[in-house]
């Protein structure tokens, strides 16, 4: 499980923010693909005139616009990095984080893959390159195309930490922009494997895998915003 957040400016979401004609809201594509364009539509069906711009291009995407004056309000997948933090200190900003939701992040075959369950080991072993053909994790002979969010993304580490024992992505990892585009390539590839956010593992073509291990993530308050 991780978490997903809205960050502001200090107090700005509650006072001039929401005073304005116009709100520009950018960051993770978790949020920004459908979450968040659905709190705009209620926003607006509710007889507010508010007009929004929403881009989700990633979630440092979020962190950089905040700094530079280009976005109102971020949206994030992971927590604010230190760097991050000292950035907006040295511009004498302070950030406020406004937890959205949480989600669940699944594992995603083509449903022509007779895979069902996999290991959190053999997980790791496939996204870091060093199982590359689905026979050696018990389904057909097939090279393993496997599909991961691009480097701006709050999930690419999330799932780096959680399911990869924060080693490095294989090199022929194809890196997507976003849930959409990752349940789309691993509909189309009977050999694909990815990873997306609970809302896309149902769709069309797709079957979550069963991870056939017991694991706890979670191990204290501080594991629980990374998990």
């Amino acid at each position: 499980m991780k978490y997903i957040a809205l960050i502001t400016l200090g107090t700005m979401i509650a006072g001039s923010t929401l005073a304005q004609d116009k709100i520009v809201i950018k960051g993770s594509d978790t949020l920004g693909a459908k979450m968040v364009p659905q709190l705009k539509e209620a926003y607006v069906a509710a007889g507010n005139k508010t007009d929004f711009e929403i881009a989700a291009e990633g979630s440092s995407q979020a962190f950089t616009n905040l700094i530079a004056g280009t976005a109102d309000i971020g949206m994030s997948s992971r927590d604010v990095k230190e760097e991050e933090k000292n950035n907006f200190i040295a511009k004498g900003k302070a950030l406020a984080e406004h937890v959205a939701a949480w989600d669940m992040i699944a594992v995603i075959i083509n449903t022509d893959n007779g895979v069902r369950d996999l290991s959190l080991k053999q997980v790791e072993g496939i996204f870091t390159g060093d199982i590359k053909d689905w026979s050696e994790v018990g389904g057909k002979p097939g090279k393993i195309s496997a599909y991961t969010r691009n480097t701006s993304s709050g999930t690419y580490k999330t799932f780096q930490k959680m399911a990869m024992a924060k080693r490095d992505y294989s090199s022929s990892s194809q890196k997507m922009a976003g849930n959409e585009q990752i349940a789309a390539e691993v509909a189309s590839n009977p050999n694909g494997i990815g990873y997306v956010g609970l809302a896309y593992a149902g769709k069309d073509g797709l079957r979550a895998v069963n991870i056939a291990e017991d694991v706890v993530f979670i191990s204290s308050a501080e594991d629980i915003r990374h998990t």
